[in-house]
């Protein structure tokens, strides 16, 4: 209460005050206009009345009557003095006063003279304020020199102060009578129902009543209490069905949540510490402007992993990208994330340009990237490339060892291709940790892997994993095939293991997944609302059409947006009826563009929409709208909503995700999913309509198929593929991921494992 009365009462001082100094600024600016004006006008008088008499007494051509003139006028109130000029700028007469201050001849007589016309100011002459009145003398129409009046204009900041002065302490006796009464008002209606809600919440909080009570009598707070009390029994309820669900999805099959992910990974860890090795971090600190902002990419891996690594305090482990990465982590280049409620340690590696250039630009994005593709486009190897994949991961593997040192049973999951030598420097060095790899893209077959000068490094830092797991199991059965051709080892195919070196692997497919939201079913019937959606969309890019289509793709040449673009030409060719009806909306987020491949592709793509709007477009409709920037998932969302059909075209893709974000954004179940049988999602997905995207009449076709579909085959299509997401969630990839890993036997040397604890004793 005591703290209230005090933020009350500067509230109260700093809102008066600045709101009464508000209007006496504005008074007392029209107080010193107003001074200004009576000044000006007094002396546009004097200086008329002069001016005519000085014009008479100039034709006697007697300097001392004009002298006798100035002096008779200069006894004037606040009037410093009268000084006439001639023509050239002497001095004809000038009272004694102004004398002793005008040193020159001010600008304004010589404008006046030279203009012919009356000229006033307020200026400074020396230290003195004054305001100077600058008149012409005539005969006739011949200007003969110029009349000034001066006026000491002190008085005006002398009335200005007392005006300050007076309005400071009247709003001092505001602000303190107030205060006053507001506190008295507070103490007398507000502080005993205040201490009286006080009372029955933490009562609440704390259990002592229950929420089922009725609210008691708290007056003008009433409204306030019965929400608190709503609020209550929904936490509670809340915090009971999570903790049973929690629970009983851990021995039961059900729908994997977050919670129920990090209750299981608590019970398999049993006290260890997990840590994430990626390239692209899941917090990035940017610097824009003075202003440090906290950008998160966008990930799938982040919403699984997460989970993980909050139920264990764990560790990741990634690339310090941001501009201003390095100004918030402490010395060993550690912070806490999230930046909200921190919960786990994020632990930046810094590469140098030429590192990232080499390592991730170069060998990863330009060799191992299209040779795991059949995209058609060849891979580039080059030893300075490889060279630097090879420091890179020493890096990051020194960096994990620094992590996990003195750590008993870590578990290091190390995500994707930028990171193939990494599972076998860890085991070289740590033989208890249990280690794992997932392969985000696909596995080629040995024919085609084995087109990379270094294959046998590659697989052989790979089967220093404990688990390997790639999508699916055809991307399995392509790396055990490589690892029969390339190293010496034993291939167990009933199991899917690989023995090499005395130290055992295990290849498992795990399909990932997008987080999914079991929502309310009473929003499954809102198709109107989609249509309004939808149209506000269209609205929104210029757009006029009745139906709609999305794709989302980075600007790859694995994701066949080309290919796409073709068929939805040779749709409007088949399909006139649809020309100024549908319309494609292509997100696609410019990506790698400073290698040549894909800065090449991002402007064929662009062209080629070019190409088909100019064929096509009319008026206010065009076939293709293409939006080329990285765009939130709350910002592409709505269009999974609104739109009739998603194509997915990939060429060749290790799962797609893009697929299955479109039917989890589908609550009205409704919407087609058009889908690549190139896509690791095209074996889970089998109501989706698959495609060959290379056939660009099929695409069409599937297309005109999608738009015409009956509405009860949308829906039954729908349902079953978002039960398969539902129930094949994220959470479920990275509980089967982790589990595994940890069930996984180890096989270390027993003077590796008396090593490390004699070293964890030691520290």
């Amino acid at each position: 209460m005591r703290l209230l009365s005090v933020r009350l009462i500067v509230s109260l001082i700093l809102g008066i005050t600045l709101v009464s100094s508000g209007f006496s600024y504005y008074e007392v600016l029209g107080k010193k206009r107003a001074l200004r004006s009576d000044l000006e006008r007094r002396a546009e008088m004097l200086g008329e009345s002069l001016v005519g008499n000085v014009e008479r007494s100039w034709n006697t051509d007697s300097d001392k009557e004009l002298q006798q003139l100035v002096l008779r006028f200069g006894n004037r109130e606040h009037l410093l003095g009268v000084v006439i000029y001639d023509r050239q700028g002497s001095v004809v007469a000038i009272t004694p006063e102004l004398a002793k201050t005008l040193t020159m001849r001010p600008p304004l007589i010589a404008q006046a003279i030279a203009q012919g016309r009356e000229e006033s100011s307020f200026v400074r002459l020396g230290s003195v304020s004054v305001h100077i009145l600058a008149l012409p003398i005539r005969r006739q129409d011949e200007v003969l020199g110029g009349l000034a009046v001066v006026h000491d204009v002190s008085y005006i900041r002398a009335q200005i102060l007392l005006v300050w002065r007076q309005t400071f302490f009247r709003v001092l006796a505001q602000v303190f009578l107030i205060v006053l009464i507001t506190l008295l008002i507070v103490r007398w209606s507000m502080a005993g129902p205040i201490a009286r809600a006080a009372l029955w919440m933490r009562a609440l909080r704390t259990g002592k009543i229950s929420f089922r009570q009725g609210v008691p009598d708290l007056d003008m707070f009433r409204p306030l209490a019965r929400e608190v009390a709503t609020m209550a029994e929904s936490l509670s309820h809340a915090r009971n069905a999570a903790e049973n669900e929690a629970r009983l999805r851990e021995a039961g099959e059900s729908m994997w949540t977050a919670d129920r992910l990090s209750v299981q990974l608590r019970t398999r860890l049993d006290g260890g510490h997990m840590f994430v090795v990626s390239n692209r971090e899941p917090y990035m600190h940017q610097r824009n402007g003075k202003a440090l902002e906290v950008v998160v990419p966008p990930s799938g891996l982040v919403t699984a992993l997460e989970p993980v690594l909050d139920a264990c305090d764990g560790t990741w482990i990634a690339h310090g990208s941001g501009n201003a990465d390095a100004e918030v982590v402490d010395v060993h280049d550690r912070l806490r994330v999230p930046p909200e409620d921190p919960r786990y340690s994020l632990r930046r590696v810094w590469l140098t340009k030429e590192e990232e250039e080499g390592y991730y630009y170069g060998f990863a994005n330009e060799g191992l990237w299209p040779l795991c593709h059949i995209a058609h486009t060849r891979p580039l190897f080059r030893a300075d490339d490889w060279q630097c994949y090879q420091e890179v991961n020493r890096k990051f593997t020194a960096a994990v060892l620094e992590e996990i040192e003195n750590i008993a049973k870590p578990v290091v999951l190390v995500q994707d291709y930028h990171f193939a030598l990494l599972p076998r420097l860890i085991k070289e060095k740590r033989p208890d940790a249990r280690v794992a790899i997932f392969w985000h893209i696909p596995w080629p077959n040995p024919e085609a892997f084995g087109i990379c000068p270094w294959q046998r490094q590659l697989v052989d830092g790979l089967l220093g994993a404990d688990l390997i797991g790639f999508h699916i199991q055809s991307h399995c059965n392509n790396f055990l095939e490589t690892v029969d051709r390339v190293v010496e080892s034993r291939v167990d195919w009933e199991h899917f293991s690989v023995k090499r070196q005395d130290h055992r692997t295990l290849v498992r497919p795990f399909p990932i997944s997008v987080a999914f939201t079991d929502d309310d079913a009473a929003e499954n019937n809102n198709h109107g609302f989609n249509y309004l959606e939808r149209s506000a969309l269209l609205r929104g890019l210029g757009v006029e059409a009745t139906f709609m289509g999305i794709g989302v793709d980075r600007v790859d040449y694995t994701k066949g947006i080309l290919e796409r673009f073709l068929a939805l030409e040779r749709f409007l060719e088949k399909c006139p009826s649809y020309q100024g009806k549908f319309t494609f909306v292509q997100i696609g987020a410019p990506s790698r563009t400073h290698i040549k491949r894909y800065h090449d592709l991002f402007a064929e793509v662009e062209a080629e929409a070019d190409r088909i709007n100019w064929r096509f477009q009319s008026g206010k409709w065009k076939p293709i709208v293409f939006l080329k920037r990285q765009h939130s998932h709350q910002e592409i969302e709505p269009y999974y909503r609104a739109a009739d059909l998603c194509l997915v075209t990939s060429l060749h893709d290790g799962m797609n995700l893009v697929a299955k974000e479109f039917l989890a954004a589908r609550r009205d179940e409704r919407g087609v999913l058009i889908l690549s049988q190139f896509t690791g999602a095209a074996r889970e997905l089998r109501d989706a309509l698959l495609v060959n995207p290379y056939d660009i009449d099929q695409t069409a076709d599937a297309i005109r198929a999608a738009l015409e579909m009956e509405p009860e085959d949308k829906q039954l299509r729908m349902h079953r593929m978002r039960k398969v997401i539902k129930e094949h969630n994220i959470y479920r990839w990275a509980g089967n991921l982790i589990t595994e890993l940890c069930e996984v036997r180890l096989d270390a040397p027993e003077d590796a494992q008396d090593k490390f604890r004699a070293n964890a004793s030691v520290g």
